[in-house]
C-alpha cells in the first residue's frame, strides 16, 4: 500500500488519537500533545464526512473540557488550525480556544513596558490556480507552496491580523502583507511538517526540509 506524505499524516494523527482516547477512558488526564491530536484527529474526520466548518469549530471546542486535561494545557493551546480535506476541496479550518480554562477573577500588573511584537512586510505570489486563504495564527513559513515569498524571512512569524480572521490569496496576485514575530511556547507541530518543534532553535531544519519538499 502506498500512501502519501499527506496521508502518512493522517494516519499517525489517527493512531496518536486512539491512544489518548484509551488513556482518557482510563481516567488519565491528558498532555500538550494528546489533546491537539484528538482534537486534531476530529477535525480531519468531520471534514472528511462533509460537515460545514461552523459546526467543526463548535463541536471541536466543545470535545474536551479543562477537567480531561493536564492543568497548563488550556493555557498552552490557544489555537489549533488544520489543513483538512472537504468533499469540495481542502480548507483551513481554525479552532481557537478549543479548551476553556478555568475563569480568572484578577489579573496582577505591574508598572513597565510592554513589549509590541515587530513587524515585517514582505510580497507574496499565488501561483496556483486557486485561492488561498491562511489564518492569523497560521505559522506563514509552512503556508501553500504555491505562495511564493522569502520563506526564510517569515521563519517564526504570523500575519499581523487580528485573531481568527484570515487573508486570502486570488491565483496570479501579488500582495504585500504585514507579519509579526508567534508569541506563546513558539513551538509548532504538524502544518506542513516542515518546523516540528521549537521556532527558537529549528530554522535550519525546517529550511532543510523545505527545500527538499520544494517550498523553496
Amino acid at each position: 500500500m502506498f500512501l502519501t506524505p499527506k496521508e502518512q499524516e493522517k494516519l499517525l494523527i489517527s493512531v496518536a488519537a486512539d491512544v489518548a482516547r484509551r488513556r482518557r477512558e482510563k481516567g488519565l488526564k491528558l498532555n500538550y500533545p494528546e489533546t491537539v491530536a484528538i482534537i486534531t484527529d476530529f477535525i480531519i474526520e468531520s471534514a472528511r464526512e462533509g460537515k460545514p466548518i461552523s459546526r467543526i469549530v463548535k463541536e471541536a471546542q466543545e470535545l474536551l473540557t479543562a477537567d480531561d486535561v493536564m492543568e497548563m494545557v488550556p493555557s498552552m493551546l490557544d489555537v489549533v488550525q488544520v489543513e483538512a480535506t472537504f468533499p469540495d476541496g481542502t480548507k483551513l479550518v481554525t479552532v481557537r480556544n478549543p479548551i476553556k480554562a478555568e475563569r480568572v477573577n484578577h489579573v496582577k500588573v505591574q508598572e513597565g513596558w510592554v513589549e509590541v511584537p515587530e513587524e515585517i512586510e514582505i510580497e507574496v505570489t499565488n501561483t496556483g490556480d486557486r485561492p488561498i486563504q491562511v489564518g492569523s495564527h497560521y505559522h506563514f513559513f509552512e503556508v501553500n507552496r504555491a505562495l511564493k515569498f522569502d520563506r526564510e524571512k517569515a521563519f517564526g512569524m504570523r500575519l499581523s491580523i487580528p485573531s481568527g480572521t484570515s487573508v486570502r490569496f486570488e491565483p496570479g496576485q501579488t500582495r504585500t502583507v504585514k507579519l509579526r514575530s508567534m508569541g506563546g511556547l513558539r513551538r509548532v507541530t504538524g502544518l506542513n511538517g516542515l518546523t516540528e518543534g521549537s521556532l527558537n532553535v529549528g530554522k535550519d531544519e525546517a529550511m532543510r526540509r523545505a527545500k527538499e519538499e520544494k517550498f523553496i
